[in-house]
């Protein structure tokens, strides 16, 4: 699954960490791929992203096996394909490499049986990296937040989509679109929710991840916030969030 919006500062990387630690806390074995080369995820993960040996940039090239690259997150419980600024430059290097937009993908493939769920963390672009991502994944969820701007960005990133299945990737459809940083005492907030419920219907996820201190304060000490305070509204946001996608996938919605 991709966890994609080209807008930044939206919950992209705290979603995939966030969700990651709780589905691994169901007891599901979960690979979480970086792709932003900030390696965000990476150090939410409580990685430090200097000192990793190699990263998904060498998995990017063709370099490195997945395998052979993977750390894990003993803050996470989960296994996590770092990134760091390397992967910056991957960008240019891929443009001259033949199946540019399905290298993760064929990484993949080799480990696809090892895991229950593989979650990619996609930078705030509609990049090369990002087109990796949609290619290697069958799925797209989208945070976002409900302010003005958040609709017109969403409907770019869908018709990026669009394209991506009808060249890329047929498989890839829209998981869900997830509201972050929701503040119920937002009038706009409140309005923008209810367009996409009438617009995106059962698409939009039931679970609505609050604005909330403790979600913002544990990337800062390397761990995800089920293991940072595992009563606050955050935490158990993701909670309820990993529990609505096992519901999906064995049918009891």
């Amino acid at each position: 699954m991709a966890i994609t919006n080209q807008k930044g500062g939206v919950g992209k990387t705290t979603t995939t960490v966030n969700l990651a630690a709780s589905l691994a806390a169901a007891k599901q074995k979960v690979l979480v791929i970086d792709l932003d080369p900030q390696g965000n995820a990476t150090m939410g993960s409580g990685v430090n992203k200097s000192e990793v040996g190699s990263t998904v940039y060498e998995v990017l090239l063709g370099q490195k096996t997945i395998n052979e690259t993977k750390v894990e997150s003993k803050t996470g419980k989960y296994d996590i394909l770092p990134a760091n600024r390397e992967l910056a430059g991957a960008e240019i290097e891929l443009i001259d490499l033949e199946g540019r937009e399905t290298r993760l993908k064929e990484a993949l493939s080799i480990v696809l049986h090892d895991y229950e769920y593989v979650l990619i963390d996609c930078p705030p672009a509609l990049n090369l990296l990002t087109l990796n991502g949609l290619c290697a994944a069958k799925s797209v969820m989208i945070p976002m937040q409900c302010e003005y701007y958040a609709l017109e960005g969403l409907s770019d990133l869908v018709n990026t989509i669009k394209k991506v299945r009808g060249n890329l990737n047929p498989e890839l459809e829209i998981e869900g679109l997830l509201r972050t940083m929701f503040d119920p005492r937002n009038t706009l907030a409140q309005q923008v929710s209810e367009q996409l419920q009438q617009h995106f219907g059962d698409k939009v996820y039931r679970t609505v991840i609050p604005r909330n201190v403790r979600l913002a304060e544990a990337p800062s000490y390397g761990v995800p916030a089920l293991y940072h305070d595992n009563q606050s509204k955050g935490t158990l946001a993701y909670l309820a969030l990993a529990g609505e996608l096992l519901n999906k996938a064995t049918g009891n919605n």
